[in-house]
């Protein structure tokens, strides 16, 4: 038997572990959370993060059961399996550890009722692959590509106030919109509908929404189109599976002294004349720090770690009840698991997302009302097969993730109750949940019907039992066009030494997350001191 990694990361917090004082307190270890730790490591400061969960990584990490893996939220990352911006930034914080494994050409595949469409790597093979079902919206296409490639390529200049001091950070973003394009301020289906009035076209191009949660109407054009961009040259995965990204960044942290603690759940913040100056740990343990930064989502930092009276001096409820600042969509995913390998099962790296029809909108407003029949969408990844060092670690099996909107409303019944204590209603409810999701995998892969071994779904109430969030969200805040307009979504918070990193603070996505480390750290440090990030990509030699 093939030796298997063990998948859990960082080191198990207990009182007398951690150091009495650190240069900077990272609250949760998503993909942001480690972003901001490594850098402040590799500028020489010593970082101490906390992870409430038993292993580090947030979305990132990975979990084994009955002898099989799989990752919780690493379905795929664009532009790092070729020279890229983001390849660099993860090169520099695993300095060089950690190795990515490019999918084959078809990344997604876009299921509408009867018909697919493919997304093919490489933007001529995007355009050359729909313009064969939409001969007439070629040069549409090529715009769209075109337009995709321009918001990219301007969008440090759209998020540049997330790198200053919040009061600077204010003053650019009101004469923002006279140095962008409009496209930057509208909604998705706003944009696309003034590039074509082929509906059909548009339900194909939006076939990736889920990786946002949003659908066309509501989405802020800039949220699709960086997620377009991002996978326009195709997708990749961790070498050695999803756990490997804090796994290669981890011993980045530690080189300045620092720490990654996992079982390490943060009460409070720590306060004094609205000075941050640590956090209060749930075990009732004091840990001191010049800055605090919480990688657990705007409403979480509002609404956990701000002492209620400073709750109560920030007016912290205008911003937890704002319209445009909501909870992202919760899911269930099935987690599934199945007798042979690859190659055995005919199987490959291409995500399916699977639609009824191609009225986005329409479908998921169905479901908010309880009047939909199946599922808004269907997302089907296929891990074991996107992974080269799978059939070493877990020769003769594979593993399939399904994923399908849900309402967190639809679980009121069952709040208050603990993990594997639900009651039979609950167990039941999640069986014919599961038999569904299999169901609707069988129809695209009808071999994977005898070989299927084991299989587990997980609920809103399994998201936020496991992540500490608010209601099983995956996302974070909605990218609603006016979020990118609040000012409380900047890094710097009101309270002095305390900044918020990762996904809210940018986009959704690990890339997002990513990035949101990386101006988050800029903020902090300061106008000046904040160029010296960039010179650590600049840098950067390979080793």
């Amino acid at each position: 038997m093939a030796k298997k990694t063990n998948i859990r990361t960082g080191k198990r917090y207990r009182t007398g572990r951690a150091d009495d004082h650190y240069d900077a307190i990272v609250v949760g270890s998503g993909m942001g959370g480690l972003c901001s730790a490594a850098l402040l490591s590799l500028l020489g400061k010593k970082v101490c993060v906390l992870e409430q969960h038993y292993t580090a990584g947030g979305y990132t990490h990975a979990y084994e059961r009955e002898g099989y893996e799989w990752d919780v939220g690493v379905h795929y990352i664009g532009e790092v399996h070729k020279p890229s911006t983001m390849k660099r930034m993860f090169d520099v914080l695993s300095q060089g550890r950690l190795q990515w494994a490019a999918m084959g050409p078809v990344y997604d595949r876009i299921v509408i009722g009867d018909k697919h469409y493919d997304f093919v790597a490489g933007r001529e093979n995007f355009v050359e692959s729909l313009a064969q079902q939409f001969p007439a919206e070629r040069d549409n296409l090529e715009r769209y590509v075109a337009l995709i490639r321009k918001m990219s390529s301007l969008t440090p200049k759209f998020f540049a106030a997330q790198a200053m001091p919040k009061w600077l950070g204010g003053l650019y973003n009101r004469i923002r919109p006279l140095l962008l394009p409009k496209e930057f301020f509208q909604t998705t289906r706003q944009v696309l509908e003034g590039l074509t009035d082929n509906q059909e076209l548009i339900s194909v191009l939006t076939g990736q929404w889920g990786d946002y949660g949003q659908t066309p109407r509501d989405s802020a054009f800039l949220m699709h189109a960086l997620i377009a961009k991002h996978y326009l040259a195709g997708g990749a995965y961790p070498v050695g599976g999803a756990s490997e990204i804090a796994r290669a960044i981890i011993p980045t942290i530690q080189q300045s002294g620092g720490e990654v603690f996992t079982y390490a759940e943060v009460d409070e913040l720590l306060v004094k004349d609205n000075r941050a100056y640590g956090v209060k740990m749930a075990n009732g343990d004091e840990l001191y720090a010049d800055k605090v930064i919480s990688n657990i989502g705007l409403h979480k930092t509002l609404g956990k770690l701000y002492p209620k009276a400073y709750q109560d001096k920030h007016n912290v409820q205008q911003w937890l009840g704002h319209k445009s600042l909501n909870h992202s969509s919760s899911t269930y995913c099935l987690y599934a698991g199945f007798k042979g390998n690859t190659e055995a099962l005919n199987l490959n790296s291409t995500n399916l997302w699977i639609y009824p029809n191609g009225d986005h909108d329409g479908n998921v407003d169905a479901l908010r009302r309880g009047e939909q029949q199946g599922f808004p969408l269907v997302y089907i990844s296929f891990p074991s097969s996107k992974d080269p060092s799978w059939e070493a670690r877990y020769p003769g099996k594979s593993t399939v993730e399904i994923v399908t909107l849900a309402n967190y409303a639809d679980y009121k019944p069952w709040q208050g109750t603990l993990w594997q204590q639900r009651g039979e209603d609950y167990e039941a409810h999640k069986e014919q949940l599961s038999q569904e999701l299999l169901a609707r995998l069988f129809e695209h892969k009808p071999q994977l019907r005898e070989a299927l071994d084991y299989y587990e779904l997980s609920t809103p109430l399994s998201t936020q039992f496991y992540q500490h969030n608010n209601a099983g969200e995956i996302y974070g805040v909605d990218h609603w066009v006016d979020r990118f307009n609040q000012s409380c979504m900047h890094p710097q918070t009101d309270i002095k030494n305390l900044y918020m990193t990762g996904a809210d603070v940018m986009t959704a996505g690990v890339g997002g997350a990513l990035m949101g480390g990386v101006m988050s750290t800029m903020c902090m440090l300061g106008l000046g001191k904040g160029r010296a990030v960039m010179k650590l990509f600049k840098d950067y030699k390979e080793p």
